[in-house]
């Protein structure tokens, strides 16, 4: 039996070592993130029940999925996270557990503002990394962290400043189309489109709920944006225009929707512009608006293709011609 030895023009390579795995982690750790869950879940009780309450509105029913996300963005970076030395930071994990939770309490008790609570149950959760694994573990989970952001609705006057405009341009853009088809005209009072078909004036006018303002899908579509540009492989100019066209493809998207709530009230039954028939249109559009996106980033990716340049060594061997000598001596 031969055996094969490694020399030096043929080292022997040496296994990868394997990918690290969540099933690595001790249980004592587990045991202490799992404490800690638990502490979290109760001092914040309350604000995660409003939460929960919170996204049963059709509005922000998108929060439900967000935690999920969130864990896969975790899960993305498992390797990195579990190679990371755990040094922590008492002192600023400290703080920044102090600090949020003493604020809590005043929130609650002095400022009263709603909107602070789960933004400072974020801080919180922050505070804890730094507090247990120290910035080198923050720079690792920073976004699954504050990715949460997305889970948490709007103040309701914001929500309102935000969706009046959108709704007021969603119904002037509605009836600019509408105008284009014969014997119909669309003329807009504030929200509502009022239509007038063959002469024949259609009552009540098209009102543009505040449902179909855009807002959910704007705000939906913009935390799946930030997924998507974190995911894809690309240069972060493009990741950048790719977050920044969210807004206005969810813009098109709703009014696309208003536009063909209006047909389908026009030429239709108008019982399928409303109701659930209203909420299925709504929900197709978030496949609509991921049919725009990924257009643009098919066209990036195949318009804008960065040069590389690759050296290729090519070996031309020839051989030698045998002197004289060489084939007198035999050699």
């Amino acid at each position: 039996m031969s055996q094969t030895t490694a020399t030096a023009e043929h080292p022997t390579l040496s296994p990868e070592p394997p990918s690290p795995r969540w099933r690595d982690i001790s249980v004592s750790v587990y045991l202490q993130i799992g404490i800690i869950a638990l502490l979290f879940y109760a001092f914040y009780y309350d604000e995660i029940h409003r939460l929960f309450v919170q996204w049963l509105d059709p509005s922000w029913s998108h929060g439900f999925l967000i935690p999920f996300f969130s864990l896969y963005l975790l899960n993305r970076r498992k390797e990195d996270v579990l190679r990371t030395e755990i040094k922590p930071s008492y002192f600023w994990g400290t703080v920044g557990l102090a600090g949020s939770l003493i604020l809590y309490v005043l929130n609650l008790v002095v400022f009263k503002f709603g909107y602070g609570r789960p933004l400072l149950m974020l801080t919180t959760l922050a505070s804890i990394v730094v507090f247990l694994g120290g910035w080198n573990l923050f720079k690792q989970v920073w976004l699954p962290v504050f990715y949460l952001y997305f889970a948490i609705p709007l103040p309701a006057d914001i929500y309102t400043r935000i969706s009046r405009p959108l709704r007021t341009i969603a119904a002037q853009a509605s009836a600019v189309i509408l105008n284009l088809i014969p014997q119909l005209e669309a003329n807009t009072q504030g929200v509502t489109i009022e239509i007038e078909y063959k002469g024949v004036p259609l009552e009540p006018g098209l009102d543009v709920a505040e449902a179909c303002s855009g807002m959910r899908l704007l705000w939906a579509f913009l935390a799946l944006g930030v997924l998507m540009a974190y995911l894809h492989k690309r240069p972060a100019w493009q990741k950048i225009i790719l977050l920044l066209s969210t807004i206005p493809i969810a813009i098109l998207c709703n009014l696309i929707r208003v536009t063909v709530t209006g047909l389908i009230y026009i030429f239709g039954d108008p019982q399928y512009a409303q109701g659930i028939y209203h909420d299925m249109l709504g929900m197709m559009m978030i496949f609509v608006a991921f049919f725009f996106y990924w257009g643009l980033a098919w066209l990036m990716e195949n318009l804008f293709v960065e040069e590389t340049e690759t050296a290729k060594e090519v070996v031309i061997r020839r051989k030698s011609p045998e002197s004289s000598s060489e084939r007198e001596s035999g050699l």
